[in-house]
């Protein structure tokens, strides 16, 4: 299973709103317009990021806002906050192998914990990185355009 869009829509928001929230009111207009992701959906990331204690937002033109520090953030906080994956994790297996078949048979037991330590190496690596990291690599990057 992949990973749907919406944790890098999450985190190009979160980043969007630390860059440009001192210049403007960053709203999911303009917020729309850089990731270039319809505003509707856009809208509901910002829901779930506000659900998860990530931002604040106000209705209308008041914008979207951090509700907590950048180093406080975590790329796995923001995973977990937009529900990147359901509930089976990221691999999905297959419905129905032949249990008459040997491998068809064995094949989850084989299978199985290797994909659940595969999924919990990701996660613990999304841990690691902070939005403050983002931001700044972001920021530097753009200083040397």
């Amino acid at each position: 299973m992949q990973i749907t869009s919406k944790f890098t829509t999450a985190v190009h928001i979160l980043t969007c709103i630390e860059v440009f929230s001192e210049q403007m009111r960053v709203t999911s207009d303009f917020l729309s317009g850089s990731t270039g992701v319809n505003a509707v959906i856009v809208r509901n990331v910002l829901s779930k990021l506000r659900s998860a204690g990530i931002v604040n937002t106000r209705q209308g033109s008041g914008g979207a806002h951090l509700a907590k520090a950048l180093d406080e953030i975590t790329l796995y906080d923001i995973y977990k906050a937009v529900d990147c994956v359901d509930d089976e994790g990221l691999f999905h297996f297959h419905e129905n192998p032949n249990a008459n078949c040997p491998v068809g048979r064995n094949i989850h037991k084989v299978m199985d914990g290797r994909l659940t330590a595969a999924q919990t190496a990701f996660e613990n690596e999304l841990k690691k990185t902070t939005l403050a990291e983002v931001v700044s690599d972001t920021k530097k990057i753009i200083s040397e355009e």
